[in-house]
């Protein structure tokens, strides 16, 4: 009874594969490769990619909507990054909590290259910074608070930035804006049902109720509290997803003709809440146990 739906998503449009080659040949501009994810989703808001792209140049990892994540799981995550060798900022780009410390963060990796550049008499030039990340992530909003000023299009839809972009923000320190990319297939239905919870994936591509009654599945499992706060039942521990989905629709009242419950309604309203942070805060995905796992 506590299977989940099975969900199609494949999403990989032409420019994402052009966005790619473009992050490529710019990587030599830049100095530090930020990467902005989602700390509720910190696995799956990743693209396996930017390993690869970004070689040795040193990184600095943004776990962006901190307000919406589990605080307990949002420390284990920086300890997580940390070990990997990265640096590790926590930020709200919405109120603009945290992200003040970005240029000192920047200067903090780069402190070696910034004597060397002294040492040089090369005291004038920019350290360059590459800001990378899925679509719908933050990105935007959040170079638009570090900019002090409307520099990127942010928006709830994803996919907004095409192409890329220098953006300053004072005499030392230049942004480098890329369109949000994803990868060609997911590694796994979790991965894609993820994105597509937090919006990264358009809801019209996705089958909104199976995707709300996994969702639920997972908040029996990990979050009970939430459902049980916010809908005001406890979650049957043999129930479906859809039992489940069902069950939050008669709460809400959500009726159709013929004394059926509404339960695509339920849905879109479920997914809105989560996404708004209505539900609690709440991290879907653990860090594995040691960094090479």
């Amino acid at each position: 009874m506590n299977e989940r739906e099975k969900l199609n998503i494949q999403w990989f449009p032409g420019h994402m594969t052009k966005a790619r080659r473009m992050i490529e040949s710019n990587m030599k501009l830049v100095d530090v490769v930020c990467e902005i994810i989602d700390a509720r989703i910190p696995y799956s808001s990743r693209n396996p990619d930017i390993d690869r792209l970004a070689g040795a140049k040193p990184r600095l990892i943004i776990l962006n909507r901190i307000d919406q994540a589990d605080l307990n799981m949002t420390a284990r995550w920086r300890e997580y990054f940390k070990a990997c060798g990265m640096h590790v900022l926590e930020t709200d780009s919405r109120s603009g909590k945290g992200v003040a410390g970005f240029s000192n963060a920047v200067r903090t990796i780069l402190k070696d290259k910034l004597e060397e550049y002294a040492a040089k008499g090369l005291v004038g030039r920019p350290l360059r910074v590459m800001v990378l990340g899925i679509p719908n992530v933050g990105k935007s909003t959040f170079i638009n608070k570090i900019a002090g000023r409307k520099a990127a299009a942010a928006s709830d839809r994803p996919g907004v930035t095409r192409g890329k972009q220098w953006i300053t923000v004072d005499k030392q320190l230049e942004l480098l804006d890329t369109p949000g990319i994803l990868w060609p297939r997911f590694d796994s239905q979790e991965v894609g049902e993820a994105l597509a919870v937090t919006g990264a994936i358009r809801d019209a591509i996705v089958d909104t109720e199976s995707l709300a009654a996994n969702l639920l599945l997972k908040l029996r499992e990990t979050y009970p509290e939430c459902i049980e706060k916010r809908y005001k039942f406890t979650p049957d521990p043999e129930a479906s997803g859809f039992e489940l989905l069902e069950t939050a629709a008669k709460k809400r009242g959500f009726l159709i003709s013929g004394g059926e419950y509404d339960t695509e309604r339920m849905a879109a309203v479920l997914l809105d809440e989560f996404r708004g942070g209505k539900l609690g805060r709440i991290t879907l995905e653990s860090p594995p146990a040691s960094p090479n796992s």
